[in-house]
């Protein structure tokens, strides 16, 4: 549980070996598919990803609940909104 959430696995979406701009692009996806207050758990390792999620969730207005990073696997949590 991240922050009182609830995560399941059919909200997280792992976007491991894809290279900019696919992450961002399946996690739009996958968002515009959410209710808004769903958050979503994306997994990446793209190096741009620590640039590109944050600036996606703040060009879309999504909120970026949490991100870090642990042996070069980046967790994001993204609440639509």
């Amino acid at each position: 549980m991240v922050f009182g959430l609830d995560m399941t696995t059919n909200n997280t979406l792992d976007t491991c070996g894809l290279l900019c701009p696919l992450p961002v692009l399946k996690a739009a996806k996958r968002l515009r598919a959410m209710a808004p207050g769903a958050t979503l758990r994306m997994l990446a390792d793209d190096p741009a990803a620590i640039i590109d999620v944050p600036h996606f969730c703040s060009e879309q207005g999504y909120d970026l609940v949490s991100s870090e990073d642990a042996g070069g696997i980046q967790t994001y949590v993204i609440r639509k909104t």
